[in-house]
């Protein structure tokens, strides 16, 4: 099933940051693994690979003592062509940020392992739809 790109802006219409729902004349609907995979085409049933995670990351990204979002996105920004590290490093933001709703006041490396096997291009699932 591929991405319906006026599916997700309209969709996006409704959605509520602060508490990560839709919010319907009727009330808040959150979205189920369904709702996911045709609104984003997001893999989530491949095979899970939890241990796959536990490694140890093989890039440093500094996560304290930088000044928080701000800090850590000015130390891990390059110009030019973009490298692993700094793909690795927008992920792990990505999904602190909007997928796991860390912390807002800076980053972590709870989805180091996650960003990088991501970067690489492995396939992550979010779960059964069954």
């Amino acid at each position: 099933m591929e991405k319906n790109e006026p599916l997700v802006i309209a969709a996006s219409y409704f959605w509520s940051d602060a508490l990560n729902a839709f919010l319907f004349e009727h009330g808040p609907m959150t979205p189920t693994l369904a709702d996911v995979l045709m609104l984003t085409d997001l893999d989530i049933s491949s095979s899970d690979t939890p241990f796959d995670y536990l490694i140890k990351p093989s890039h440093r990204l500094e996560t304290k003592g930088i000044g928080g979002w701000k800090g850590y996105i000015s130390k891990n920004m390059r110009t030019g062509t973009i490298s692993e590290r700094e793909h690795t490093a927008f992920l792990m933001m990505w999904l602190e940020k909007h997928f796991f709703c860390g912390r807002a006041v800076g980053p972590s490396s709870n989805a180091q392992a996650l960003a990088e096997a991501l970067s690489l291009g492995s396939a992550a699932p979010l779960g059964s739809i069954y």
